[in-house]
Order: C-alpha cells, then sequence, then structure tokens
C-alpha cells in the first residue's frame, strides 16, 4: 500500500519554501514529514498530490489502494492507532477538515468514504512556514524518541562539557564532537550520522544536527535549531530551521529563520529578528501578495531554495526571499526579494535561468549531487511564471 501526501489545504501557506517542493518535503525536527510519516507507519511506498509542475520529481499516486494523508501534524499516540486502524472508505477529520482517509486512488473521490469520524483530541498542527522554526521544539522533542527508542548512543567524548541528563543526547555512528560545551538542559540534542560539531562550539538544546552536518569552530547555537542534512552553520543561530544542503558558514546572526536547500549566506550577513519598536512582525504572503501579520515578536528570513547573500549583508526582521536570488548590493533589502533577483532590490534585473543552473550545478556537485532535470523544470518553471 501506498502513502499518499496531500498538498491541497496548506501549500500556499508554505510559500517560498513550497515553490519547490510538496509539503511533505519540509523539513521540522529531525526529519521531514514524509520521512515521520514513513517511519510511524512503517511504509516506505509514497506520492503526492500536489501542484502540477512539482509532480514528475515528485510522483502522482499510483492507481491502487492508498491511506491519503495530510502531513504536517504530529499525531497522539491515540491518532496513530486510528490511522493504522482505518478501513477501506474510512475517514478521520479534524475541524472539519480531512485528515486521514483508506480510498482507491484509481477513482480518486470522496464519495468513497462511507464512514466519517471527527478527532476530538487536539493535534499539533503546522499550518504555516513560521510554525516550522516557532514549534520546532515539539518537533525535536517528538522525532528524537521515535528514532533513537531502544537505541544505544555513542559515547560521548570526555574532552567536552555537558549539562543534562545523557538519555536527552544521542549521537549517532561517524558524528565527531570535541572540546565543546552542549546542555540538554534546556532540550534534546541529536547529533546525526558523520555529524561534527567542531572545537569551541556552545550548543543548548533543542538541537538536531542532522547526517553529515557541519558547526564551524567557535559556533553559539541556540534551540531550537534545525540543521538539515550536508549543511555548515557558524556564528550565532538561535531557532532556526535549515532545510539541507546549506551554508550559514561565516560569523554573523540568524534567528528565528527558515533556510531552504542550496542557500549560502555570505561571511557577516545578519538577519534582524526583532524590530526597534518591539511590534508585530509581517511577512510577505505569495497568496495575498500583501504583508500579513504573522503573530510574532521574533522573526528573521525566510529564504526559498538556491538563494544567497554576499558579504556583510544585512537583512531586515521580517524578510521573506524568493526562490534562486543573489543579494549582494548595499544597503537593507526590501522586505520581500524577488525570484532570481541579480542584486536583491527592487527592480533589480534578473540572473538568467542558464546562469542559474551553472550556479547551481557547481553548487550541488561540492554535495556529489546531480542538478537533474526535473529540478531544471522546476526552475524553469518559476522564472516563467512567477517572476515579474
Amino acid at each position: 500500500m501506498q502513502i499518499v501526501f496531500s498538498d491541497a489545504q496548506y501549500w500556499n501557506n508554505f510559500l517560498p519554501l513550497t515553490y519547490t517542493r510538496p509539503v511533505a518535503e519540509l523539513r521540522c525536527g529531525i526529519l521531514t514529514f514524509s520521512e515521520r510519516w514513513k517511519t510511524l507507519l512503517e511504509i516506505e511506498n509514497c506520492s503526492y498530490i500536489t501542484e502540477d509542475y512539482l509532480q514528475n520529481k515528485y510522483p502522482a499516486p499510483k492507481k491502487e489502494e492508498a491511506l491519503f494523508i495530510v502531513p504536517n501534524f504530529l499525531p497522539t499516540e491515540g491518532v496513530l492507532e486510528q490511522i493504522k486502524d482505518l478501513k477501506f472508505g474510512e475517514a478521520l477529520v479534524y475541524k472539519d477538515e480531512l485528515l486521514a482517509a483508506r480510498i482507491n486512488m484509481d477513482n480518486f473521490s470522496l464519495n468513497q468514504i462511507e464512514k466519517m469520524t471527527d478527532i476530538h483530541e487536539d493535534l499539533f498542527f503546522f499550518e504555516k512556514h513560521t510554525d516550522l522554526f516557532s514549534r520546532n521544539n515539539a518537533a525535536i522533542e517528538f522525532d528524537f524518541d521515535l528514532i533513537t527508542k531502544n537505541r544505544t548512543s555513542q559515547p560521548l567524548s570526555e574532552t567536552n562539557g555537558f549539562l543534562g541528563e545523557k538519555s536527552n543526547l544521542f549521537i549517532e555512528e561517524g558524528a565527531v564532537v570535541e572540546y565543546s560545551t552542549l546542555n540538554c538542559k534546556t532540550g534534546k540534542i541529536y547529533i546525526g550520522k558523520n555529524a561534527e560539531i567542531m572545537e569551541g562550539c556552545h550548543v543548548r538544546g533543542s538541537l538536531a544536527l542532522c547526517e553529515g552536518s557541519i558547526i564551524n569552530m567557535g559556533a553559539k547555537i541556540y534551540g531550537a535549531t534545525t540543521i538539515g542534512p550536508k549543511s555548515k552553520v557558524g556564528g550565532e543561530v538561535n531557532n532556526i530551521v535549515i532545510l539541507g544542503y546549506s551554508n550559514k558558514g561565516h560569523d554573523g546572526f540568524l534567528g528565528n529563520s527558515i533556510l531552504g536547500e542550496w542557500c549560502n549566506l555570505g561571511a557577516d550577513t545578519n538577519s534582524s529578528n526583532l524590530k526597534n519598536n518591539y511590534s508585530e512582525v509581517k511577512l510577505w504572503s505569495y497568496q495575498s501578495e500583501k504583508f500579513e501579520k504573522t503573530g510574532l515578536q521574533f522573526c528573521g528570513v525566510i529564504m526559498g531554495d538556491h538563494s544567497k547573500t554576499a558579504i556583510n549583508i544585512q537583512l531586515n526582521t521580517g524578510t521573506v526571499v524568493g526562490v534562486a536570488a543573489n543579494i549582494f548590493k548595499s544597503g537593507f533589502p526590501p522586505n520581500v526579494v524577488e525570484h532570481f533577483s541579480w542584486g536583491g532590490m527592487k527592480g533589480d534585473e534578473k540572473f538568467t535561468i542558464n546562469k542559474a543552473f551553472e550556479v547551481a550545478e557547481i553548487a550541488m556537485s561540492r554535495r556529489k549531487v546531480t542538478l537533474e532535470e526535473n529540478d531544471k523544470k522546476i526552475l524553469t518553471y518559476i522564472f516563467n511564471n512567477f517572476v515579474s
């Protein structure tokens, strides 16, 4: 049986991160939503109902029986068992919205559903992009318990300083941590396979340092922070999520922020996460095409895939950066940086699509990843349809 992840309700809420992926492929905690559900349900075969231009890379459902699910929530034990126990034609509903169903994708229709059961427990949902960092502590706690259960951590080297309970620290095989301090009193710390925390770092949980990622010497890491696979982080960070394959390797501050994949922040790039008047932060909405309230006092930058900053760039509180933007001009860029911007300022010329491919291929080859034809088609679609 396959799991079918649906984007129908939430895809727009996570832009610009979802311009290049379905909601299920967003990372929060240690895992992506899809990885979490495949682990919980012990089903590897998955597919997606998402935007047409993403379906070549993220395959549409096979015409067979499936467990249809909205992926972006953490289930309670009770709700997880209800999902596992669904029979064909049965569905679960949460706050008047379809949550999960056992149906046949050969003739996808809600008319197949013969029995609907309302969920009355409170579920932990991620409804918009800022939830990925503001609710990240709960996701790290959930994933930590899920993937370390009945397993033994590698030992922490005696060169390190440690605070808290050792049960709240898990180190995977091949990870290296030397001459640093780790504080698990503030949250759990997970160090992934072949990851490294270099000398002189100070880490306060909660932290998810995913496979193959590196925290550079002397970094200061505050939770709740997720550093996705094959990423590099230095300087000072506080409550950030890096989806993966991105660099913030040098000095500079980044807080309450999300970086997509294949991003790079130049040395001494700083992002403000608090307005001078301490007021609520507004963010650009691609759906409404206006700035909307976030309900947050602390919010830094949301950056789409393949975007980059030069050295000494300063980003205002509540900045949204589109896909494949290059920010290098002096002065504060606007609070919304256009896709494929060449400079970062409003009205700047655009980075040509072929040059974007060239840079992406070089950057990805450093991680031994290939820019596939499907990736080029996605970037081309964004360039042709979302760039003014």
